[in-house]
C-alpha cells in the first residue's frame, strides 16, 4: 500500500510542486487549502503523515494540529510542519504543540523527503519497509509473500493488500467503507459487502489450525487486525 500524505498549503504553487514530488515517489496524495478543509479531510479518511504549513487561512496548522492531537483517532498521526518561522521558540513552541518534526522554508525537497521517511520509520515503521512483521504473521512487499508461523500462506492480489492495510495500523478498528476506499480506491465502484467475501477468504488463507484467528470482527463498526492473536500458540 502506498502511503497516503495529506498536504495542506494554502501556497499553490509550493502545494503543486510537493504533490507532483510526492507522487513520483510513490505516495498517494491529498489537497487541503486550509485549516477547515484539512480537519474535514482527515474525517474523510486518516492520512499516514500529514504535510502542514504553520500559516493558513481561517485555522493555523499549529491549531489543526492541537485539535488532531485532542482527538483519540488522530492523536498519533504523524505529522511535519512547514513554516518560514526560523526562531527557536517557534520550533518548540510547533513540537510542543505536537508536531514531529519541523520543516523551515526555504527547504529542497530531498531535505523534506528524508524528514517523510524518518518520521515514517519512527512512528509508522510497516510503511517505510518492505518486509512487515506482526507477531507471527509476515509480509514481504517485494516478493510480494506472506508467511505465518514460517509457513507460506497464499493470498490474491485483494487479500494481500488488505491484509498489508490492516496491518499498517493494528488494532484500530476500520468501517468497510474505509477499507473499500483505502484498498480498492475511492474512484471504483465496489458493493460494500464485498469486504465481507474477501475477510472471508483472508481469514481462511491465515488461519492454520493451531493458529488464533488475527482478523477481528467489531459488531456494527467494522474490523481490526488484533497484533495479540496473530503472536504464536
Amino acid at each position: 500500500m502506498n502511503p497516503y500524505v495529506l498536504i495542506v498549503e494554502d501556497e499553490q504553487s509550493l502545494a503543486t510542486l510537493l504533490q507532483y514530488n510526492l507522487e513520483k515517489e510513490g505516495f498517494r496524495v491529498g489537497m487541503a487549502r486550509d485549516g477547515d478543509e484539512a480537519m474535514m479531510m482527515v474525517d474523510e479518511e486518516q492520512p499516514d503523515l500529514l504535510v502542514l504549513d504553520w500559516m493558513l487561512p481561517k485555522v493555523s496548522g499549529i491549531e489543526v494540529c492541537r485539535r488532531l492531537r485532542g482527538r483519540a483517532d488522530s492523536r498519533n498521526v504523524p505529522i511535519i510542519m512547514l513554516t518560514a518561522r526560523g526562531e527557536e521558540t517557534d520550533r518548540v513552541r510547533g513540537l510542543d504543540t505536537g508536531a514531529d518534526d519541523y520543516v523551515t522554508k526555504p527547504f529542497s525537497m530531498t531535505e523534506l523527503f528524508a524528514r517523510i521517511r524518518a518520521v515514517l520509520r519512527r512512528i509508522r515503521p510497516g510503511l517505510a519497509e518492505d518486509r512487515v512483521t506482526c507477531g507471527d504473521i509476515s509480509i514481504d512487499r517485494v516478493a510480494h509473500r506472506v508467511t505465518r508461523a514460517d509457513v507460506d500462506i497464499h493470498l490474491g492480489p485483494t487479500e494481500f493488500r488488505l491484509l498489508d492495510y490492516l496491518m499498517q495500523h493494528p488494532g484500530r478498528v476500520f468501517s468497510r467503507e474505509q477499507l473499500l476506499d483505502a484498498v480498492w480506491g475511492s474512484d471504483v465502484y465496489v458493493e460494500v459487502r464485498t469486504v465481507d467475501v474477501h475477510i472471508g477468504r483472508l481469514r481462511k488463507a491465515l488461519n492454520l489450525k493451531d493458529r488464533p484467528d488475527p482478523i477481528r470482527t467489531v459488531r456494527s463498526a467494522g474490523y481490526s487486525f488484533d497484533i495479540d492473536s496473530a503472536k504464536a500458540a
